[in-house]
C-alpha cells in the first residue's frame, strides 16, 4: 500500500518533478497559503499522481483532501485535535498520523490510521523539535506496538540512514531535506529510488 520511498515536498511543482522520475508515494506539505492556492496545488499534484499511478498524500488540509476526492491525508498531532476523523473515514480517505512519543502513539492509534509515522529518527534541521532523536531501536519498539500497520520513519534521513531504518523494521522512509535542499535533487531522487526499491 505504501512505498518504501516517501518524499515530502513543499509544493505541486516538486510533485511534478519527482513523480515522473519514479516516486510513487508523495506527500504535499504546503504551509501558509490561501485556500484558493492550496486547492489549486492539490488539484495539480493529484493530476500528476493520477497520470503516473502514484499516491498523493495531503498534509494537514483534510477538508480540502475530502473536497478534492483525494485518497490520502496525513495529520500531525495538533491537526488530529481539530480534524473530523470520522468525516475523513466516512469519505473513504486513508489516514497517516505523526507520532513522537507513547502518548502521541496512543492518540494516533485511536484515529485508526492506515500508517503511523515515527520521528525524528535522527537530528533534523528542518524544524525545531522538542523531542530527542528516536534512534533505530525505537523503530522495532513501535513496530511491535502498532501491530500490522505500516511504519514510516522520518527525520534527518539520508540514503544510508534510510537503509538502516528499513533494516530496523520501518516499512517506509520519508525524506524532506535530503532531496528538496540537495544541490542535485533529481540525482538524489534516483539514489533514493535505487536504495529503497526491492529487487527480486
Amino acid at each position: 500500500m505504501i512505498d518504501r520511498f516517501y518524499p515530502v515536498v513543499p509544493d505541486a511543482d516538486w510533485v511534478a518533478r519527482l513523480v515522473p522520475a519514479g516516486a510513487r508515494f508523495v506527500q504535499l506539505r504546503i504551509k501558509d497559503q490561501p485556500d484558493s492556492e492550496l486547492r489549486r496545488q492539490v488539484r495539480a499534484a493529484k493530476a500528476v499522481c493520477a497520470a503516473h499511478g502514484a499516491d498523493l498524500i495531503v498534509n494537514d488540509y483534510w477538508q480540502i483532501a475530502i473536497d478534492e476526492k483525494c485518497a490520502w491525508v496525513h495529520l500531525g498531532q495538533e491537526d488530529l485535535i481539530d480534524a473530523d476523523v470520522k468525516a475523513i473515514h466516512r469519505a473513504g480517505l486513508l489516514l497517516g498520523v505523526s507520532t513522537h512519543d507513547h502518548a502521541e502513539l496512543e492518540k494516533g492509534l485511536a484515529a485508526d490510521p492506515d500508517y503511523v509515522a515515527l520521528g525524528p529518527i535522527y537530528p533534523t534541521l528542518l524544524k525545531k523539535m522538542p523531542w530527542a532523536p528516536q534512534g533505530l531501536d525505537r523503530i522495532g519498539e513501535w513496530k511491535k506496538l502498532i501491530g500490522n500497520k505500516p511504519l514510516v520513519a522520518i527525520g534527518g534521513l539520508t540514503v544510508e540512514r534510510a537503509k538502516l531504518c528499513l533494516a530496523a523494521g520501518a516499512d517506509s522512509a520519508a525524506v524532506v531535506g535530503d532531496i528538496v535542499n540537495h544541490a542535485d535533487p533529481m540525482g538524489q531522487t534516483k539514489a533514493w529510488l535505487a536504495a529503497t526499491r526491492v529487487t527480486a
